[in-house]
């Protein structure tokens, strides 16, 4: 085949759902400013299946809605549903919760997740 009309590599799987998960993110984390007790309800485009709505105060519940969001939502949900300090609080259980493109995306631009689920280990 002649290189001139030779087409690049298709990237992997796992390249397109690092970049979608990288170009969701916020700058920092106390960009995230998320409720942290009380009632959320999340929108259909993120939870359209199963549980809607969640109580923070409920430690299962508080970890299920992090894991949705940060699968499902875009980066403006991260910023309104998410909190930063809860986000880290409850990252060393909740990075075994998510896919691995997610927990290394957030770790490799957040060097103080990795840091803490270390630290909790």
């Amino acid at each position: 085949m002649d290189p001139q009309y030779s087409r690049p590599p298709e990237p992997s799987a796992a390249e397109v759902l690092r970049a979608r998960y990288a170009g969701r993110l916020p700058g920092r984390l106390d960009e995230l400013t998320g409720p942290v007790h009380g009632q959320v309800e999340l929108p259909l485009h993120i939870a359209w299946s199963g549980l809607r709505a969640y109580d923070l105060d409920r430690p299962r519940q508080r970890m299920s809605l992090y894991r949705t969001v940060l699968a499902e939502g875009q980066r403006h949900d991260l910023l309104t549903h998410l909190n930063g300090d809860l986000l880290a609080a409850q990252w060393p259980a909740l990075r075994t919760l998510v896919s691995r493109h997610i927990r290394d995306v957030w770790e490799d631009a957040f060097p103080e997740l990795a840091r803490q689920a270390s630290a909790a280990a």
